[in-house]
């Protein structure tokens, strides 16, 4: 059993830090939130233990941009939806598994392939096999705006976020785009389970030097290759419903519409896709009542945009790899594959 840990503020605090700097020392955090590194350090143990929080590497825009990546709605028969849950989130390129309330969708896929021949074989020898499985309806993704890693829990106030921004300040190099060499996939084994993992455990898995292991890790990061986040369970946001909208708009205004999507607090990522829709967008939403308050603001404001399809997300069985129990915490890891 696990232990039952109560979120505090200065646990959310250290969280939303660690959104902003994830691979930051305690001591380098410690002055902004007003405690000792010690007592960082013995928070996030409890808050890791208990499978709250985590920091973990995963793709970043340029690894992203050169595979495929989809959203994929799977109908199914009654009563089969968790069994196909379970066995989707052992995939290792479907990154994302959603439990939906919705009758377009029982199940929400995010799906990354190395390009579209895979995708396309997994979509039809696959998942359209499975037993239990009714249809499937693959929105390709055209664009990305807004993802995950961008999305604050808004934790801590202005003064704290200026010095984490000062700290965290530092001149980036342009860098090219790099293959991934035996060090790098050692790196990235450990990292997409621990982000916080420090060079000379890194240099030990990797029989790389730690200077080595810094320099490689840099430059996957100036790279595009991967982002560190920060990720937690829903209840210790306080935004436990999560709603992707689907909708259409014509094309002359998509960007000005990502710019409004991704300009509020509650956006958790936002899509350009094919099909009949070409717009999709999610957000974390304090209650079931705001979904529909949310849409008519939304549809006042962006009168182009017709939403199509509120796809509300009932349960998370795995997200960017990572396995969750029904209270949305962290019990393991299917890493993403091929990195």
């Amino acid at each position: 059993m696990r232990e039952t840990v109560v979120a505090s503020e200065l646990d959310l605090a250290l969280v939303h830090a660690l959104q902003l700097r994830p691979r930051a020392s305690w001591a380098e955090l410690a002055p902004p939130l007003g405690v000792t590194p010690g007592t960082l350090a013995r928070r996030w143990e409890r808050l890791a233990g208990a499978g709250l929080a985590w920091v973990y590497a995963a793709p970043g825009r340029e690894f992203s941009r050169t595979r495929c990546t989809a959203f994929v709605l799977v109908r199914c028969r009654p009563g089969a939806r968790g069994r196909l849950a379970e066995r989707l989130a052992g995939l290792h390129e479907v990154v994302t598994v959603e439990l939906t309330a919705s009758g377009s969708a029982s199940l929400l896929l995010d799906v990354l392939a190395p390009d579209l021949p895979s995708l396309t074989a997994l979509v039809l020898e696959r998942l359209e096999r499975l037993p239990g499985v009714t249809g499937v309806d693959t929105l390709l993704t055209t664009s990305l705006p807004v993802e995950g890693s961008r999305w604050r829990l808004r934790s801590l106030d202005a003064a704290q976020l200026a010095a984490l921004g000062r700290a965290g300040a530092r001149p980036r190099d342009a860098v090219s785009s790099v293959g991934l060499d035996r060090v790098d996939r050692d790196l990235l084994d450990v990292l997409v389970r621990d982000g916080r993992s420090g060079f000379a455990a890194l240099a030990e898995h990797t029989g790389a030097s730690p200077a080595t292991v810094r320099r490689r890790l840099r430059r996957l990061t100036e790279s595009g290759v991967i982002v560190f986040r920060c990720d937690m369970a829903e209840g210790l946001t306080g935004l436990p419903v999560p709603v992707t909208f689907l909708g259409r708009a014509p094309a002359r205004d998509v960007n000005a519409i990502h710019r409004t999507l991704a300009a509020l607090p509650e956006c958790r990522l936002v899509a350009a896709v094919t099909g009949r829709d070409n717009i999709l967008v999610t957000l974390w939403l304090p209650g079931v009542g705001d979904i529909q308050r949310r849409e008519t603001a939304l549809c006042a404001r962006l009168p182009s945009l017709t939403v199509t399809d509120r796809i509300v997300g009932l349960r998370t069985v795995k997200r960017m790899g990572h396995l969750l129990d029904e209270q949305g915490r962290r019990t393991g890891t299917r890493p993403i594959r091929p990195w």
